[in-house]
């Protein structure tokens, strides 16, 4: 497919691809079982420049911005679903955040660390009875004289029990409800933190998940992003670059899928000839190219805009919820045609395509539910009212 990359985009996306192939692949499905988590691997990753995407020279970014960001997101998805998180939590929440609200202090001190896996970043909105309605969240953070207190929970948090730096979203006044809400960076390492790994999940076994306790957390005033009741803009705009991401990693599993699928259709032999050859193998084939091809242009088509703002009108959100929905949906159709194709051998461990069934499942529901996606591009749709 011809986007019109340039040559700089072209060697980040075969520097990504030539990466997850020679230095994850040989080792996903044994730390995949095993639920390891490789800080080398991700050390890695920064020193080859993958989190400088969207920051400026000066912070020890690259510049080449989202589209350039995406491509490598695609092919360590390919391979590692679960890596693929590390750029959301390296780069795409914290850092586009900063640039955009932060101040010159808070730029310097976590970005470049961030950007050289120094640090370990998360972010924290959702929480044990808060998902799609952020606004209900319960943690809060009192003003006093020289800081804030920040008290609650949260859960479901990627990058935890991990994290060394967290963008926290907590309520500075309940009476306004999502006007209440603000944004804080902290040091993970604060007295009063509590970071717990979640033991158990359907997938996404090398990407750490856990919960986060604050009890009578002492944050200075500068830990402060933007102004006070800035948190619901905030998290708006950090969600439509984590859910660029969270496509990108998407349409990744979708043509990996794909790739095994026709990989195995042709090799395989039942009735003295290769499974490609019958017409209902040749249905699910064709069908699963055309889901991945979709999801990637819409995917490949927000990023473009997400690095061209000023030309399409300042925000991409209705198309990049479109390609976090049409990926999720993609992913987990391409996933579960590959598992009937393979048959027992789909379902079975030996094989990578159970595990590509499980994460994908992940892309219905992290960054905003499919549900809450249709709903998004649905209010573009509705002509409001005099």
């Amino acid at each position: 497919m011809d986007f019109g990359f340039t040559e700089e985009q072209t060697m980040l996306q075969s520097l990504a691809r030539d990466f997850a192939q020679r230095e994850i692949a040989p080792t996903v499905e044994e730390d995949e079982r095993n639920h390891v988590y490789n800080a080398a691997i991700v050390k890695q990753m920064a020193e080859l420049g993958f989190f400088g995407c969207i920051a400026p020279e000066k912070y020890g970014g690259n510049e080449m911005g989202h589209l350039a960001a995406t491509l490598m997101t695609m092919e360590v998805g390919k391979e590692s679903p679960s890596y693929g998180v590390t750029f959301n939590l390296q780069m795409n929440a914290i850092q586009s955040v900063l640039l955009a609200f932060g101040t010159e202090e808070q730029c310097e001190r976590y970005i470049p660390p961030l950007i050289k896996a120094e640090d370990y970043g998360c972010f924290a909105l959702t929480e044990a009875d808060t998902g799609s309605d952020i606004a209900s969240m319960r943690s809060t953070a009192k003003e006093v004289d020289d800081g804030y207190i920040l008290n609650g929970n949260k859960m479901w948090i990627s990058g935890v029990p991990n994290a060394t730096v967290g963008l926290i979203y907590a309520m500075t006044d309940r009476e306004k409800k999502h006007r209440g809400m603000s944004a804080f960076m902290v040091e993970m390492n604060s007295p009063g933190i509590e970071q717990r790994a979640i033991a158990e999940k359907l997938g996404l076994h090398s990407s750490p998940t856990g919960e986060i306790s604050f009890e009578g957390v002492k944050i200075p005033r500068n830990a402060l992003v933007g102004k006070i009741g800035d948190g619901f803009k905030i998290a708006m705009f950090m969600l439509d670059r984590t859910r660029l991401s969270c496509a990108a990693r998407a349409a990744g599993v979708a043509e990996k899928c794909f790739d095994l699928s026709r990989q195995y259709a042709n090799e395989r032999t039942q009735f003295g000839q290769p499974i490609i050859q019958f017409q209902m193998i040749q249905d699910q084939l064709a069908r699963m190219w055309c889901e991945h091809e979709a999801a990637k242009l819409l995917v490949l088509r927000a990023a473009w805009m997400m690095d061209n703002l000023e030309k399409v009108g300042g925000r991409a959100t209705l198309h990049i919820s479109a390609a976090k929905y049409y990926g999720a949906e993609a992913a987990v159709m391409a996933a579960n045609e590959a598992t009937k194709l393979y048959a027992s051998y789909g379902y079975s461990a030996e094989y990578p395509i159970e595990r590509y069934y499980r994460d994908a499942k992940s892309y219905q529901i992290v960054e905003g539910t499919s549900n809450i996606q249709k709903i998004i591009i649905a209010r573009n749709f509705i002509e409001k009212k005099e």
